[in-house]
């Protein structure tokens, strides 16, 4: 009995150590993240993410001029093995080896390129003289078919949450309409891979964060666009999502760490309380409810305080900005992931890309609120590094604001008064002019109503979003007054443009395609939008107003010489005002030609503001 139990041990060792040998002798490594990587980078810190089964038993060597390999982590994942190199100002561009070596002596090399940094168009940024023009990818138009069903999930325009087949060769076949129109810079919503079983036709649930979706083109492609863009003086606005990731992500069936997630075995539903990272009184419990719950069930709380997914994805930002020339991103969800993490990454990406900006997802009702996120607010002792915030205080304030019927009665609770101020709340911002405003987008109701009964509330926000501070965004399909209540569901506010699609029985992109409504609104906006491009004085000037008395509400942009005075007559009736009350803004100009009509308005004793209408003057 001693014998053969002997025997049989002598045996599992044998077996055992055939097996490890087994492993180690294929080595596979299936995954290394970023692909590749550029010399000449300020940043000298390169992390490689390096995913195969029990990886993390090898070691790796690297022998290549100028590089050094400064640390080799482990997680409890054997899976996974990161390593950091120091890519010095000496390493060349050129194909290093890496080679990794088992613990019985078996080794696995691969090839990892350093490119050269030989493009230096794009990353410029956005600021207050550009307009952007927001798209949902997948319901813009479909330049291909061949990309609609890539696997199960496929397309079906019937079901509004359904994936439609938009693309980027549909933007791309439509270049020359959104030049046209004056937009200066596009934003997408995201483009990554969403390998979602249900389809995920938004984008916010990344299975791949290196991989735009194949639904929606390749890699290459997206670069070539961006290229083309630029060409096209047309700048490129990246939206990204660092709070979490899609359930199908290859991380949620193999993790590179325990805590890669937050609640990772028990589903904690986000509190949505966004308040509680600025209040000094908020409990613990309820901070952390908010920055470690899930959005949603399908998309996993990615935990940023795991130093290695940090670095991870940092340096994703910076790949596609060093890879496509990118020239800004906007973050989503940006009061939800780690606050020490968001403000480093601003910093990394702003030191590498001086030029750039960032505008992050700041949802909040109150303009305190939102300029507490702005990078050297006074307000926040944490400094942020954030150069862009979004301006839903404003967008709450004006979708109410607009309408007739808040402009019934003068005084404080009037519709105009209210927007003033909003504006007059900018002592908060330590950069007014970097604030993103906007009317509505694809997570609100659009800003046109079906009960609408002409285009005066919309030519009246139009003029006033076009002349005011910050930087104007619009919405895909606003030009042609596309409609959709945030009731009815997000495909409602998310539809397909009419004519982006083969076969579709209008086509929006054309003048023919269009209603005489639509073309009015669409004539209106194209012409505000290119005189705005060449006008310094409302990208550039200072902003002067006024209080909002009966219902009218008047400022002028001023720059140098230049000056622009706008008056918006929120009542249904025509107003009379004395111009002695402007002067300090008129000065010695007398008339003023308005931007839409070309008329003279003389401004030297009293102009008269038509009912629900706006003049927009350059003054003379």
């Amino acid at each position: 009995m001693y014998k053969t139990y002997t025997k049989s041990f002598v045996f599992c060792i044998i077996f055992c150590l055939t097996g490890i040998a087994s492993v180690f002798a294929q080595l596979n490594i299936d995954r290394v993240e970023p692909a590749f990587w550029w010399a000449g980078m300020k940043n000298k810190q390169l992390q490689l993410m390096v995913h195969g089964n029990n990886i993390s038993s090898a070691k790796p060597v690297i022998t290549y001029p100028g590089v050094k390999v400064t640390e080799v982590a482990k997680t409890d994942n054997p899976n996974y093995l990161f390593i950091y190199l120091n890519v010095t100002a000496a390493a060349k561009p050129g194909v290093m080896r890496v080679k990794f070596t088992g613990a019985n002596g078996d080794t696995k090399a691969i090839n990892y390129e350093l490119k050269a940094r030989t493009d230096r168009t794009g990353a410029q940024g956005f600021n207050s003289s550009d307009v952007l023009y927001l798209l949902t990818p997948d319901r813009f138009a479909n330049g291909s078919t061949e990309n609609d069903a890539l696997d199960a999930v496929g397309v079906d325009r019937k079901n509004p949450d359904a994936r439609h087949g938009g693309d980027l060769k549909g933007v791309a076949d439509h270049l020359n309409y959104i030049k046209d129109m004056g937009f200066t810079t596009v934003w997408f919503n995201p483009v990554q891979e969403n390998r979602m079983p249900n389809g995920s036709y938004h984008g916010y649930a990344i299975t791949d964060f290196y991989k735009i979706d194949p639904r929606f083109g390749s890699n290459t492609e997206f670069k070539t666009l961006t290229a083309d863009m630029h060409a096209k003086g047309i700048k490129v606005v990246m939206d990204m999502i660092f709070n979490h990731c899609g359930l199908a992500h290859p991380w949620m069936k193999d993790k590179p760490a325990a805590d890669w997630i937050n609640n990772p075995n028990k589903y904690v539903q986000t509190n949505h309380a966004k308040l509680t990272a600025m209040d000094p009184h908020a409990a613990k419990k309820e901070q952390d409810i908010l920055l470690d719950g899930w959005f949603v069930p399908d998309m996993p709380d990615l935990n940023q305080r795991n130093r290695h997914l940090a670095t991870y994805l940092i340096q994703n930002s910076i790949w596609w900005i060093e890879y496509s020339r990118i020239d800004g991103i906007r973050q989503d969800t940006y009061p939800y992931p780690d606050y020490a993490f968001m403000a480093r990454w601003c910093k990394e990406v702003m030191a590498e890309y001086p030029n750039f900006n960032i505008v992050g997802e700041s949802w909040y009702g109150k303009s305190g609120e939102t300029a507490w996120w702005q990078r050297n607010s006074a307000i926040n002792p944490n400094n942020t590094y954030l150069k862009t915030v979004m301006d839903f205080p404003l967008t709450f304030t004006a979708d109410w604001g607009f309408n007739e019927d808040a402009n019934k009665n003068g005084g404080e609770q009037s519709g105009m008064y209210q927007i003033f101020e909003v504006i007059a709340q900018d002592f908060l911002y330590p950069d007014p002019n970097n604030i993103l405003t906007f009317l509505d987008n694809h997570d609100l109701g659009r800003f046109t109503r079906k009960d609408d009964k002409n285009l005066d509330r919309f030519k009246q926000a139009f003029a006033f979003l076009l002349t005011t501070r910050g930087i104007p965004q619009i919405y895909y399909g606003t030009e042609i007054l596309m409609e959709g209540a945030k009731n009815e569901g997000d495909g409602q506010i998310r539809k397909d443009f009419p004519g982006g699609w083969p076969g579709d029985k209008t086509d929006a992109f054309t003048a023919e395609g269009r209603t005489d409504k639509q073309n009015e609104a669409f004539n209106y906006l194209r012409k505000l939008l290119n005189w705005r491009k060449t006008n310094k004085a409302v990208t550039a000037g200072k902003l002067i107003h006024y209080a909002a008395y009966d219902n009218v509400y008047v400022y002028a942009r001023i720059y140098g010489d230049k000056t622009v005075l706008v008056m918006l007559n929120g009542a249904g009736k025509d107003q009379e005002l004395d111009m002695e009350r402007f002067t300090d803004v008129t000065g010695k100009y007398t008339t003023g030609t308005d931007v839409i009509t070309g008329k003279q308005i003389s401004i030297d004793k009293k102009v008269t503001v038509p009912a629900r209408g706006q003049f927009i003057l350059e003054l003379k």
